[in-house]
This record gives structure tokens, sequence and C-alpha cells, in this order.
């Protein structure tokens, strides 16, 4: 039996795409087709993709070219599969003409014509709707977001709002944007997406009237600081046909979506422990000391904390205890345990005090280690008893990370998706209601 292996992503899959898979089909008797999954595709910077892998998949699966589809995930991965499966001839498109000559050591290698005047990219051009964004609020993450909205196809940023004119004005002519400053209602009627990034309190109220003025809505963290104002949203939201979405954004990047794969696979075993921790040293005068303001180490550093929890343990968590240590009426300190029926967590966050910075997942074969920054990884290591089975993963992590939740809100706009795998509503509600138990002090010590 000849067996024949090809790679592509497959985004809006068309006639190109079937022409080549029955090709490589045509040159022997079994047609392997690896299709690149979500995280690698980002991780080669490739962030206009519009279906998700699953769909991918089943598009291809569809054609009834391949024999057996398999998962492209990490670079070097070809010459693995071709040895791995017995491969005896690799094809790929000739634009790749040259760039797999390599493989001739392992397998033949046939370049095959492409088909001319259609592409993925092209049918994204032609088909799709630029998203028209407007940002609210002009202060430190919303300078962030701008520059990384260039990187991802099919949004452009038309405008920003602040009930403070100069703030509002100053961010217009840096980012060559219109300014809105005194009618909220103006600045959402010419828009058709909205950015929140204001301060903590101003986050429902801002989402809500986006929502019912028809628009999509993309949140910063903390999402909302209240359980039922997160589920009324999103009941809204999917109810209207509205893409609502939390920016927590190291949920959205190629390394921590490896992680959770790793780990709903059984790498490290059953998981018993999960601990993160997240501190910035900060100095007042800042938001972030102003009580007034939701301030502190828990609304401020507990989303993306929790949210690695909720990803890897779930929602049904059994028990949640907080302990702090309170300056000027915030927490500089707060440590939380999280019980579960089987496995426990804890958060460590600081403004004031110093920590770590990373993530421990403990399980019953071994341990996923991600040194600090672990919000912004791109390396993790699986760790085991036996050293000389650890492996490491590198991944990239480009600009400020934000164009990976960016992608996934415009891919969701396109694609009429109300929901992410990579953060679902329950999971955005329950990080909301742990929140919500630590602000009306359940189960709280301060120390």
């Amino acid at each position: 039996m000849k067996k024949v292996i090809t790679y592509g992503t497959y985004d809006l899959l068309h006639q190109g795409h079937i022409n080549l898979l029955r090709r490589a089909k045509e040159l022997g008797d079994y047609l392997i087709v690896g299709v690149t999954s979500d995280s690698f595709d980002r991780g080669r910077g490739k962030l206009n993709v519009r279906n998700n892998v699953l769909e991918r998949v089943e598009a291809v699966r569809q054609t009834g070219y391949a024999d057996e589809i398999i998962i492209e995930d990490y670079l070097g991965q070809k010459i693995d599969d071709i040895q791995k499966y017995n491969i005896d001839i690799f094809a790929i498109g000739s634009d790749w003409e040259g760039k797999f000559d390599y493989l001739n050591e392992f397998c033949e290698v046939v370049y095959l014509p492409r088909t001319q005047g259609i592409s993925s990219t092209m049918l994204r051009a032609e088909n799709q709707k630029v998203i028209r964004i407007g940002v609210v609020g002009s202060g430190r993450i919303a300078r962030r977001f701008v520059p990384e909205t260039s990187v991802v196809d099919g949004l452009v940023v038309t405008s920003v709002y602040n009930p403070n004119k100069e703030s509002a004005d100053s961010f217009a002519v840096d980012f060559s944007v219109k300014a809105f400053w005194n009618s909220y209602d103006m600045f959402l009627s010419n828009i058709d997406a909205v950015y929140v990034a204001s301060p903590h309190l101003t986050h429902y109220s801002y989402m809500k009237a986006a929502l019912m003025a028809g628009k999509h809505v993309l949140c910063e963290i903390p999402f909302t600081l209240s359980k039922h104002e997160a589920d009324e949203l999103y009941e809204y939201a999917e109810s209207h046909n509205l893409v609502l979405l939390e920016a927590s954004k190291t949920a959205y990047c190629p390394a921590f979506g490896h992680i959770i794969t790793l780990v709903k696979s059984g790498i490290i075993g059953d998981v018993v422990d999960v601990k993160a921790s997240l501190s910035k040293i900060v100095k007042p005068p800042i938001r972030e000391y102003d009580a007034e303001q939701a301030g502190g180490a828990m609304n401020e550093h507990a989303p993306l904390t929790l949210m690695s929890i909720i990803k890897l343990l779930g929602c049904n968590y059994a028990k949640v205890e907080f302990f702090s240590k309170v300056e000027s009426g915030i927490d500089i300190y707060t440590k939380a345990n999280i019980s579960y029926q089987h496995a426990t967590a804890s958060i460590t966050l600081g403004i004031g005090v110093k920590t770590e910075g990373n993530l421990i997942i403990s399980g019953t074969k071994g341990y996923i280690y991600v040194p600090a920054p672990w919000w912004l990884t791109d390396f993790f290591e699986v760790r085991y008893e036996d050293q000389t089975n650890n492996k490491k993963y590198f991944y990239s992590y480009d600009g400020d990370g934000l164009r990976y939740e960016i992608q996934e809100f415009i891919s969701m706009i396109v694609n009429k998706r109300k929901s992410s795998y990579k953060l679902r509503r329950n999971e955005s509600v329950t990080i909301a209601g742990i929140i919500e138990k630590y602000n009306l002090k359940e189960n709280y010590t301060e120390i």
C-alpha cells in the first residue's frame, strides 16, 4: 500500500483545497491529511483563520478524499508523522516549492499544482465585512489594544469614548480616531462592536447599554464584579444573537490553549491541585489602590488566576476561603483556597506583596510547570518522576497578547458563534461569582 500525507489549514474550504486533496489522493492508495490546530496556527502568527480546527477537520472529512485525518500541533511534526505512519509520499501545494525538500531524506516529496485564482485569503478579503470597533476608556490597556488590532483582519478601530474630554481627545489624536465624551448613545450609533476598557465599576453599565443598542461586546477583566450581572448580560446577548466575550487574554493564547489540551488528554493523570499566582507591585496614588474604584489585588488579578483554575477543574467547586492583608481599605495581598470534590486549588495575588507568579498543575502521573509570568507564557514544561521523560513546549507570544482575544472576538462575529470554547459563559460567570463572594466577605479572614 502506498501512503500519501499532506498538510494544510483548510480554512474556508474551497475548490482549490478540494483539487489539491484529489491530486494527493491520486498519488497513492491511502491519504492522511494533517490539519493544523488552532494553537499551532496562532503560534505561527496566523491570526486570521476563520474556522476553528473542529470545523476545518469536518470540512476535510466531507470531501471524501481523506482516509485518515490527524492534527498538526508542533514544529517538526511532519518528520515524526512520516516515520510514524510509514509514509511513501509527502504532497504539498506548488506555492511551497523547495521549502520541503529536506523531507526527501524520509520519503518522496511531490509539489502539486495549485488552483489559480482562489485562496482562503482572497475569500476572506471578498466576503468579510469590516467590523467597526469603538473603544470605551482611554487608559493603559486601551492604548495597548489599538496597535494589536492592526495584525488581525476584518476590523478597524474608529472611535473612543471617555466622559473625560481631555483624555478622549488625547487618545483620538494619538490613534487617529474620533473622540466622544458627552454622548455614549452617539458613540454607539457609529460602530458595530465595543471594546470596554473603562474602570471596573463601569463595565456592567457600558456593556448593557452597548448590547441594548445591538452592538457586540468585548470587555476587559474583571468582566463584572457580580454573578447576577454577568448572567444577565450573557442571557441578553445570546437571546439577541450578539457576541459577548470576556477579554481574559491568557485564555486565548497559544501556549495556554495547549496546556488545557494536554491536561484534558490525561498526560499528567488526574489533576489534584492547581496553584496560580500573580503579583505586580504598584504604588499609590493609582487606581489599584483606590477602594472607591474597586481597587485591590483580588479585583485586579483574580480574573486571570481564577480562569486557569476554572478551565482546568471546572465550575463546580465546593468551597472557597479568602485570606487578605489590607492597607488603606484595599487588599494588597490575597490568597484564596478553592476546594473541589476530588481536587484543591489556590490563587495568590498581590499589588503590595510580591510572589513568584507561576502556575503549577499537579497530577497523579506528573505535573506541569509554567514559569513566571505564566499569564504571558511562551514556554512550559511537563515533568515526571523519571526526569528523562520531561518535555518542554515553546510557543510564540506576540506583541501584548491582545491580538489573540481580538481574533477570537472577530471570528465569533463573522461566524455567528455566540460561545467560545476557550472561555465559556458558565466559566466567566463562575469567575464573577467568586470575586463577588470575596467582596461580600464570605469565608473571609484578614491577616
